[in-house]
């Protein structure tokens, strides 16, 4: 099977092309801007150019947990994705995220529960799932907790960068989910892919997500603890992390204001009983990915010193 990978470059698709590499799968990459079209007519060249069996489109969840506003084009694209694959023929797998719920309901998000978001972003996401629903009928809509990872935009190289700038965080106890690690993410995807690529025919929406529910704050504290060992923060100061909603308190927030918990929670029993595709925790994956940003934070410092260098030189 030859796969089309679009939007390589987030941070799970960086992970997916190093997975896909490793097992011998046959892939062709078109990073984001790559896939800013402005027809139709220019996303059926670029399918039928790949020649490929399947195609990913990593763009909107890339965007989603990276903190990159999504646009009514994105979506438009989407659609023309969702058609030209139809046209060719070609099963069109979207991934997507748990961000498409409101978060305030007191089990985990099963496939079948009506997406009740009502941000923009929820929004975007439904009628970004909605355009590949209605126009692609070999289609695979994979809804996954948060990822994270020591590359690109998300909320492990945000939290660091932030500390690093700011030398503190800010962060809510109230707002929970399930991480997901971009080899973790990448894992599933794979996984996916082969079973396609032997004949599977099982369309339609996937859940996947850590078993572990955290909230931001506690993710913080985690990763932190890892940072420690490369960095001057102390892991015992109560300045670098404090909570949000003690923050806004502070600020003088309403006596009666009630901080409602949001729950981000993923049902994983579709996705394991259909692909044999277990949740695996994510806190094993946390001091791996610290170490690989902290080893890109010194090589970036170190070749920035030697550019100033340069440029102190000819001066």
């Amino acid at each position: 099977m030859k796969v089309l990978l679009i939007g390589s470059d987030t941070p799970v698709g960086q992970a997916l092309c190093n997975f896909l590499e490793l097992r011998g799968t046959d892939y062709v990459t078109l990073n984001k801007s790559e896939c800013r079209w402005k027809s139709e007519r220019q996303v059926k060249k670029a399918l039928r150019r790949s020649e490929c069996d399947l195609i990913v489109d990593l763009r909107i969840q890339g965007a989603a947990d990276g903190g990159i506003r999504i646009h009514d084009v994105d979506v438009e694209r989407c659609t023309w994705l969702a058609r030209a694959g139809q046209t060719l023929k070609t099963p069109l797998l979207l991934l997507s995220c748990a961000a498409i719920f409101e978060g305030t309901g007191s089990r985990a998000y099963r496939e079948d529960d009506y997406p009740d978001g009502v941000s923009t972003l929820s929004s975007l996401l439904s009628a970004a799932e909605s355009a590949v629903r209605d126009h692609s009928e070999r289609h695979i809509i994979l809804r996954m907790g948060p990822v994270f990872s020591p590359v690109g935009s998300n909320s492990l190289t945000w939290m660091l960068n932030r500390l690093h700038e700011h030398g503190s965080l800010s962060l809510s106890r109230k707002l929970r989910g399930c991480p997901v690690a971009a080899e973790d993410a990448a894992r599933v995807v794979s996984g996916m892919i082969d079973q396609y690529g032997c004949g599977l025919e099982t369309w339609g929406i996937f859940h996947y997500c850590s078993p572990d529910v955290t909230s931001c704050y506690e993710f913080a504290e985690v990763l932190l603890a890892a940072a420690y060992q490369y960095t001057e923060f102390r892991e015992d100061d109560p300045s670098i992390l404090t909570p949000l909603e003690a923050e806004e308190d502070d600020a003088g927030a309403e006596d009666d204001h009630d901080w409602e918990t949001l729950e981000f929670r993923l049902d994983c029993n579709r996705i394991r009983d259909t692909f044999a595709i277990k949740q695996q925790p994510w806190r094993a994956s946390v001091a791996g990915h610290v170490k690989q940003y902290y080893a890109q934070y010194r090589a970036k410092e170190q070749a920035d010193g030697q550019s100033l260098g340069h440029r102190d030189a000819s001066a």
